[in-house]
């Protein structure tokens, strides 16, 4: 750790005494994200001293982090009695205090029992979320869509893989980016949490998931979150487990939508937001001297793999990437 970030630490925790009566050696590190967000629990008196609750406190520097986003779209999502935490407090320089939703990820508590019930869960709240005022957030546009995808050719190909790309390589990459762009744009646009998988949902009890890291949500495709959700970075799901979660989330849309047009966008949507991963995941290890997430990339490649396989537009990509791999 750093000078800066120690420093910031002593800073977050100085401000912390300043508002609550903590109790003493509380103050303890929770394990963080891919972003340059920390997150730090601690145990705060009530001012009676009696009852004690627990609290996460944010350290988001400001030059690299929008603390205000985040503060915005989780009063946005509570007002629309989504489960996002709290805000008790924030100061201008990138802290803030918000509720405690334990330490239990989706993630940990996914089986083959209980993925069906949760994903029920998780699911009603992607619907809930897309009846939620998007006007006032960015677009996820054709602009944005492009520089997520590039990473995968940035950071993947040319600095992972060491490749050199070809012209033809080029205009492969062009017109595969070209046709998921075109997908996602074409789809009906509505809130899009932008990171919802089992890693940013929380088990609170059986019944209740919490919803966190929203920050980037925009205004988007539909298919975006259930994708993010069925077919994330860290989960495998038989097909056939796959095909009757779409079709229990399509019952639950306000409108009526042809299975197969909505089954290609859910397809397309998740090769473009797996390039995006891939990319990510290699800039963490390059650029952030996070390692960890390289052993994300293959699962995540298979993805890639087999859907770039199932439509004939994509065969061209899937024979390029099939043989550098």
């Amino acid at each position: 750790m750093n000078h800066t970030t120690d420093n910031r630490a002593q800073l977050l925790q100085d401000w912390l005494h300043s508002l609550f009566d903590m109790v003493e050696n509380s103050f303890k590190p929770v394990s963080g994200d891919a972003s340059f967000r920390r997150y730090f629990r601690f145990i705060a008196k009530n001012e009676m001293g009696l009852e004690q609750l627990s609290l996460i406190a944010v350290d988001a520097p400001p030059e690299l982090e929008d603390s205000q986003r985040f503060i915005d779209i989780a009063l946005l999502l509570s007002e629309h009695k989504l489960p996002a935490p709290q805000i008790y407090m924030a100061s201008d320089n990138g802290f803030y205090v918000q509720q405690d939703f334990g330490d239990q990820l989706l993630l940990g508590c996914l089986n083959e029992s209980s993925a069906d019930h949760l994903y029920a869960i998780a699911m009603n709240h992607i619907a809930a979320m897309q009846q939620v005022d998007s006007s006032s957030l960015p677009n996820y546009n054709s602009e944005l869509l492009q520089i997520e995808m590039r990473l995968f050719t940035d950071w993947y190909l040319v600095k992972h893989l060491n490749h050199t790309l070809t012209d033809s390589d080029k205009q492969i990459l062009a017109s595969t980016y070209q046709l998921l762009e075109g997908n996602a744009l074409e789809q009906p646009q509505a809130f899009v949490h932008r990171d919802y998988h089992s890693r940013n949902l929380m088990v609170l009890d059986y019944d209740k998931l919490g919803i966190i890291d929203f920050q980037d949500a925009v205004r988007g495709p539909i298919t975006y979150d259930l994708v993010s959700l069925l077919r994330d970075c860290y989960t495998d799901w038989p097909q056939q487990k796959i095909d009757s979660w779409i079709k229990q989330f399509m019952s639950g849309l306000p409108n009526q939508y042809d299975h197969s047009q909505f089954v290609r966008w859910f397809d397309l949507m998740g090769m473009q937001r797996h390039l995006k991963a891939i990319g990510i995941f290699s800039r963490l290890n390059y650029r952030d001297k996070k390692s960890s997430y390289l052993s994300d990339i293959p699962h995540t490649m298979n993805y890639v793999l087999t859907i770039s396989n199932k439509y004939k537009e994509l065969k061209p990509f899937h024979t390029f990437v099939s043989k550098l791999i």
